[in-house]
């Protein structure tokens, strides 16, 4: 999603700044290098593919967990594109099946983490600056979870309803200076990591079914029969960042196709 969403800007003619975990040998945590992260040269993939756009771009390491990662990447973000106008929140991570009687700490600490606090982070670093120049796109990717409870994924439910409560504080600071925050709430999304988790589910459910026929029994299951797709994320993310969508702030968007999970 957040890279179907950084196309979709830089066709819109913004210069982008993506920000990732990267794959290295020195991850700042054994938590770090479990998440899906990037390669050097998948780095050089999407900058090459923002540029083509015809407009500048960046892409580096960036872990939401630190706030020094974050300062570092704002602070070359802001040298080389100059200051934000649009801030989108898509780093997120999620744990199958934790009941909270016996939920691992660790895995609790890091889904708040990575879902909560790094847009907290991200926004404390942003916002100022948006603020004194009367002008700002803030746009959070929470999730279904975020309003529907599930008894096994209470970390991940917790952790996107505080994203909403963020969004709606930071939508009203912004109110009185041009700012916007709003928040959008996918379905299951058609994405490379999503898929890569359903092995996992099927490992761990013990099935006998292949990957693609659990993908076609979970989208039958949908009212529209489908996934959503990364570039239907994008296109409403593109719309809360224009001009005219002013008047639209503290709100959350749900994209599920019919779906309530």
């Amino acid at each position: 999603m957040g890279r179907a969403i950084a196309i979709g800007l830089a066709k819109a003619g913004a210069n982008v700044a993506v920000g990732s975990l990267m794959n290295k040998a020195e991850a700042r945590s054994a938590e770090a290098q479990r998440a899906v992260s990037l390669s050097q040269e998948d780095f050089d993939s999407l900058r090459a593919e923002l540029e083509s756009h015809g407009i500048a771009a960046m892409a580096l390491d960036l872990d939401v967990c630190s706030s020094e990662s974050v300062q570092e990447f704002h602070r070359a973000a802001t040298q080389r594109l100059g200051e934000i106008d649009v801030l989108v929140n898509a780093a997120g991570t999620f744990m199958f099946h934790h009941y909270v009687a016996g939920h691992p700490d660790d895995y609790w600490f890091r889904t708040i983490d990575v879902n909560l606090h790094g847009p907290y982070r991200t926004i404390k670093a942003c916002l100022p600056s948006m603020i004194e120049r009367k002008w700002g796109r803030i746009v959070n990717l929470a999730s279904t979870a975020a309003n529907v409870g599930a008894d096994d994924h209470a970390a991940y439910c917790a952790s996107k309803s505080g994203l909403l409560g963020l969004t709606r504080c930071v939508a009203l600071e912004g109110a009185p200076h041009g700012v916007t925050c709003n928040a959008i709430n996918p379905g299951f999304v058609a994405s490379p990591q999503n898929f890569i988790r359903l092995e996992q589910k099927i490992a761990m459910e013990g099935s006998d079914l292949t990957v693609e026929q659990y993908r076609q029994k979970i989208a039958e299951s949908y009212p529209q029969k489908r996934f959503v797709t990364c570039e239907e994320i994008a296109e409403l993310c593109l719309f809360f960042c224009r001009d005219l969508a002013l008047g639209v702030t503290g709100e959350d968007v749900t994209v599920a196709g019919g779906s309530l999970w």
